[in-house]
């Protein structure tokens, strides 16, 4: 039965050997990009674990051996030309204290270790914008186990242990831990932290969707015709077991070359995935890997699958030889199809108000709501089809309009089917645009204004208290730097109100906040102004971001004995100017956090907005052109073999141009009616999720979702125009006659 199946995969010619090629080329299509989608998950998992060391002195989950000396250690966040800096300051205190991983031995006093990135940069930078952040030599480069990316800027700086023990946030750790940031509670270096494995999650998910649909449809092409003549050897004696077998080889047959093929493509693509930095940083091309599960489930679950669905399209071959040409119309979907598409929103619509804590808990309460959501989107579908074809037929004038709303409402599964994955990505563009939208409208009030990335500053105010800066500290050679136009100090508020959003931490004269363009104005008649230390106001409160903010009055204190809680350096916004000036204030205040201009800051909070940008685009594009290609091959498939009654109608005296308006209204209807409820879907799982996690409202979207959107649309509608030249061929009188 084997070698008989093998014989009549390709006993119909040069038809046959192109059915098997399109639909092998499909399943390597979607096995290459579903293993991509697979392996860069792995690779963000892979990466958060090279975090952990990093995360050592806020890991709840630490355990194994500890040091017998100690070590002080201090994280801070520092800045270079719009990239992060993780920097430790360390300091050991014996000769067995614990050892990072990439290091043999912590830096002593006067040395630092860098990692390769920084290196490079060190060599490349003036001093002063960079390498004199790190007092002594440069003693060791980190090793590739202490990396999670070949672009990680990390410094490790060794001090003395009282110099450490001054630092915001010292502690003291005994050993190492490898905890990866999405287990942690309180770390702060590492994707996970961010939601990247909510999106990922997300993003395999929204390829895998469509993927599988593009496979399903290229397996179905030409299934009616292959029915015909498996039925037909049931009429000279086959058994239904043999009959079966005969088609699991045949579909096995693309299957398994399709899948091998994605293998191959998906490592061809490898190297070029590896360079796009997904989260922000690329990845190592040793991460960038498949698990065995994950490689064994797309080797064997492939095949089987198309398998197990030649097998399900002849059930009715099976029952009788003659049922194929004596097809019964389907039962119509009934309306409890809707009941996943609520039940996912209704989901979503519960965590309004009771945002779950951890990173894991939100994966798990979002990502399930959205994928019961995109479920539902394909479980109402049919539904939605039979709706919108029984409003045709109602409202059609002409004969066109009738077949195809009847014919439609016979089955209209099989109109769905087509266009699934195209309402799938509009469902995922929706969503991605909506939340990425309404996140540019509420945290973006303020960007473009020059002073969020000109002024540097550095501040010993925390949130929760201050401590005073030594004014006798402050650089006098930041005023001869090249692009600083001034220099001014941020005094301490003394009757600071937290529970009081009109009342500021910090205190400044007017005279010094007129020499900061943009910096904003003092209430009319006072001499001094309360303001947030880095002169920018925060996104709450009466104080909104602008190009000329007005800042409360400042309280009746006597300013100049107020202490010092911040600097601020106005540059020309030159990275020269802005780097010296940050070396400068870090070198002068070591104890607090390091010195920032608001653009350093909304660049690294917004990190999560760019790498969400990044994938929509790349899930958009990708689900729009898998989608496009499994509306052309089901459109050929369903043209192909609807000829024969095509061919009856064309005879029975129906024109040709409605033939064609039948088979564009056919696709069409599905495809608006079906978008149009994935649309509004998409939008309203982005409401419910910006409510929840955000607090934030849903906003309009822009010009570029309509244009992509419409764009998708009208390249659908002109696949499916496109399909009408074959109309006149297919449906000739030849087509008529029994085969």
């Amino acid at each position: 039965m084997i070698r008989l199946g093998l014989r009549m995969a390709v006993a119909g010619g040069r038809a046959a050997v192109a059915r098997l090629a399109i639909i092998g080329a499909a399943v390597a299509i979607g096995v290459g990009l579903v293993l991509a989608a697979l392996a860069g998950t792995t690779a963000v998992q892979r990466q958060n674990a090279h975090y952990g060391w990093l995360n050592s002195a806020h890991a709840e989950a630490a355990t194994g051996p500890s040091a017998a000396d100690p070590a002080w250690w201090a994280f801070r966040e520092d800045y270079f030309r719009g990239r992060s800096i993780a920097r430790i300051d360390v300091a050991v205190t014996g000769p067995h204290a614990p050892v990072p991983p990439g290091l043999s031995a912590l830096p002593g006093p006067g040395e630092y270790a860098v990692s390769p990135a920084l290196a490079e940069l060190l060599r490349t930078t003036p001093p002063d914008q960079l390498s004199e952040r790190f007092p002594g030599r440069r003693t060791a480069v980190l090793g590739r186990d202490a990396l999670a990316s070949p672009d990680l800027l990390i410094a490790v700086v060794g001090r003395t242990p009282a110099d450490v023990a001054g630092l915001r946030d010292a502690t003291q750790l005994t050993r190492f831990v490898s905890v990866s940031p999405e287990h942690c509670l309180r770390c702060y270096v590492g994707t996970g932290i961010n939601g990247m494995a909510l999106i990922l999650a997300v993003v395999v998910a929204a390829l895998l969707f469509p993927l599988l649909i593009f496979i399903g449809v290229a397996t179905r092409l030409s299934a009616a015709r292959r029915e015909q003549r498996l039925a037909a050897m049931r009429l000279v004696g086959a058994t239904p077991r043999q009959v079966a077998t005969l088609a699991t080889i045949e579909s096995m047959i693309a299957a398994t070359a399709g899948t091998l093929l994605g293998f191959g493509l998906f490592l061809l693509l490898r190297p070029v995935l590896a360079h796009v930095p997904f989260t922000g940083l690329r990845f190592f091309l040793d991460d960038l890997e498949l698990t065995w599960p994950a490689a064994l489930l797309m080797l064997f679950g492939v095949p089987i699958g198309a398998a197990l669905s030649a097998r399900l399209a002849l059930r009715r071959v099976r029952m009788s030889p003659l049922g194929v040409m004596r097809r019964v119309t389907p039962k119509p979907p009934r309306a409890w199809r809707l009941l996943p598409l609520i039940a996912g929103l209704a989901e979503l619509t519960w965590f309004v108000g009771r945002k779950p804590y951890t990173t894991n808990g939100q994966t798990a309460a979002y990502l399930s709501g959205i994928l019961v959501v995109m479920i539902g989107v394909v479980v109402a579908g049919p539904w939605v089809t039979m709706t919108g074809s029984r409003l045709l037929a109602r409202l059609a004038r002409r004969p066109a309009g009738v077949i195809a709303g009847r014919r439609l409402a016979d089955d209209p599964r099989a109109g769905f089917r087509s266009i699934s994955g195209l309402a799938l990505a509009l469902f995922v563009g929706s969503v991605a645009t909506g939340v990425i939208t309404s996140y540019v409208a509420e945290r973006g009030d303020s960007a473009a204004t020059p002073i969020i990335h000109n002024l540097m500053t550095v501040t010993s105010w925390s949130g929760h208290g201050q401590q005073p800066l030594d004014q006798a500290s402050v650089p006098p050679s930041l005023t001869a730097v090249p692009g600083v136009r001034a220099v001014v100090l941020i005094r301490d508020n003394p009757q600071i109100d937290k529970n009081d959003p009109n009342s500021w931490p910090g205190l400044i004269s007017c005279a010094d906040l007129t020499r900061i363009p943009g910096s904003g104005h003092c209430s009319p008649g006072a001499a001094a102004a309360q303001v947030f230390p880095n002169l920018v106001p925060p996104y709450g409160g009466s104080v909104r971001g602008g190009s000329d903010p007005q800042w409360p009055p400042a309280p009746e204190v006597p300013l100049d004995r107020q202490a010092v809680i911040g600097v601020a350096v106005d540059t020309d916004g030159s990275p020269a100017a802005l780097e010296t000036s940050r070396t400068l204030l870090e070198n002068a205040f070591p104890q607090v956090d390091g010195a920032a201009s608001e653009g350093d800051i909304r660049d690294d909070s917004t990190r999560l907005l760019r790498q969400m940008q990044r994938l929509a685009d790349i899930v958009i594009i990708a689900s729009l052109v898998i989608a496009g290609c499994s509306l052309a091959v089901s459109i050929t498939g369903g043209l192909n073999e609807r000829k024969r009654p095509f061919a009856v109608l064309r005879l029975a005296g129906l024109r040709l141009s409605d033939l064609r308006g039948v088979v564009l209204l056919e696709s069409a209807v599905p495809l608006l009616a079906v978008s149009a409820v994935a649309v509004a879907a998409g939008f309203v799982s982005a409401a419910l999720f910006l409510k929840s996690q955000l607090g934030y409202e849903l906003r309009p979207p822009g010009a570029g979702y309509y244009a992509v959107t419409g764009t998708g649309l009208l390249v659908s509608l002109a696949l499916i125009a496109s399909t009408m030249p074959l109309l006149r061929r297919l449906t000739g009188p030849a087509s008529v006659r029994n085969d």
